[in-house]
């Protein structure tokens, strides 16, 4: 079976066509097609408050497409979410109501609390030691979302606007920067040794660029590295020698910046990449409440 999954962050929207195949009574997730169109909303959100009639006009054109491959692949369901920028936005409820007119398809606005739950939704953590401990770090165009796994259970979760976009437009409030170094302080606490999970297509992108392949995570001081070498170059550069799309290579200086910043208040050393964000969060959110509901066949 698809399911089909849409993400409208601050920097990019992206349709992720996932396929499940179940083995042995277990799901197996397997990404057939990714989809991502740079709109960057932020850029009018965060400036001018809402979003402008020209990026809502490339907003709905993407979505009547996307409506179209959905319906072509006949997939078993969908869910369409938007994040930040789209919650910060005065005229968000124009453009939801806009898009179900235009296009059939039924965005949700979902709150920062919400958003690093999908994230979380990967369960990733089934796949590292249960002994341990993990903040989940997820960081987008427009916010980052933390969240804390520490003895088999979530025991803190927040969202900060803090994001690539924002950071771009100098749009953070150094109020914001502080306040989550010191929920990171006050929730780490005797937490020890702690690891990151890094989602989002920045951290992925740094890990390819690291060109590891024995293991699936990088040391703080590798990444500061990496940070310290893309700083070294210029926006031209980042792109030609590092083959960089023109929309990742000004936010993925300020996504390591995040990355390190958590990673050095939280004592962590080490952060896994295991290449999953908020769009994998919904499909597994899907089937989950699809096989709720449905009596599903095993191999």
């Amino acid at each position: 079976m698809i399911f089909a999954a849409i993400d409208i962050g601050s920097n990019a929207m992206r349709l992720l066509f996932c396929r499940v195949y179940i083995v042995d009574g277990k799901p197996h997730f397997s990404k057939e097609e990714l989809f991502r169109m740079p709109i960057r909303l932020g850029e009018d959100v965060f400036t001018q408050g809402k979003i402008s009639d020209a990026k809502a006009d490339r907003l709905v054109t993407s979505l009547r497409g996307f409506s179209d491959l959905i319906k072509a692949y006949g997939v078993e369901g969908y869910r369409a979410v938007a994040t930040s920028a789209m919650r910060d936005a005065e005229n968000g409820q124009q453009i939801i109501d806009r898009v179900k007119n235009e296009t059939g398809i039924n965005l949700e606005i979902i709150d920062g609390k919400n958003e690093a739950a999908l994230v979380f939704s990967n369960h990733i953590e089934e796949l590292l030691n249960p002994k341990h401990a993990y903040m989940y770090i997820d960081v987008g165009g427009g916010s980052t979302e933390l969240t804390l796994y520490y003895d088999s259970k979530v025991i803190a979760a927040k969202s900060f606007n803090i994001g690539t976009v924002r950071m771009l437009l100098e749009k953070v409030d150094k109020e914001e920067f502080e306040e989550m170094k010191a929920w990171l302080k006050r929730n780490t606490i005797g937490i020890h040794p702690l690891s990151a999970i890094g989602s989002g297509g920045n951290i992925n992108k740094i890990f390819k660029i690291s060109g590891k392949k024995e293991t699936k995570h990088l040391s703080y001081e590798r990444l500061k590295g990496i940070y310290d070498m893309l700083c070294s170059y210029t926006y031209k550069e980042r792109i030609e020698r590092l083959d960089l799309k023109p929309d990742r290579a000004d936010v993925i200086i300020p996504a390591a910046k995040i990355f390190l910043t958590v990673m050095k208040n939280a004592d962590i050393e080490k952060v896994f990449v295991p290449q999953v964000g908020l769009s994998d969060g919904l499909v597994h959110q899907m089937y989950d409440q699809y096989q709720k509901e449905n009596k599903i066949q095993t191999i």
